[in-house]
């Protein structure tokens, strides 16, 4: 009897395909590190979005931003609807970093959203979190900062 190449083939093909298939299975993503596993790591212990001393730092910021590059007296006077909109949302690999929205009340009376983030490391020196934002309706520098309606202030 002769063997089918046909038969062959398949059964070679079958062979090959198992073999390989636990490094088809196992993505990229699963070899990496996370941060607190590298050679300087990150700690992850970075304030939830409702935390005062978050909440200050940005009020803070945005009170300087405004004085200083756009000739303001516009401050942040107060927030609700504080919420988190994810944490590492890239995966573990990335420098920790937790996303926040919340509505701001600014010395003008009016309610504006605000779209932050706290992360690892922007603080002093790298050594602590630091806060970024954007608050929409004013992010005057379109073209650098986080484009329209605050888009990449968001996850």
């Amino acid at each position: 009897m002769r063997p089918n190449p046909h038969l062959a083939a398949l059964a070679a093909a079958l062979l090959m395909a198992t073999s390989l298939q636990p490094a088809f299975a196992r993505s990229a993503r699963e070899e990496i590190s996370p941060a607190e596993e590298r050679l300087f790591p990150f700690d992850a212990n970075i304030p939830g979005c409702q935390e005062a001393k978050v909440l200050e730092e940005l009020s803070s910021q945005f009170a300087e931003k405004e004085s200083q590059y756009w000739n303001s007296s516009l401050t942040i006077v107060g927030f609700d609807h504080i919420e988190r909109t994810a944490w590492r949302p890239w995966g573990l690999d990335f420098y920790p970093r937790r996303f926040c929205s919340a509505t701001a009340t600014t010395s003008d009376g009016v309610r504006r959203k605000v779209d932050y983030s706290v992360r690892e490391g922007l603080g002093l020196v790298g050594a602590t979190w630091g806060v970024e934002f954007c608050v929409h309706g004013l992010d005057r520098n379109l073209a650098y900062a986080y484009a329209t309606a605050c888009r990449e202030a968001r996850p």
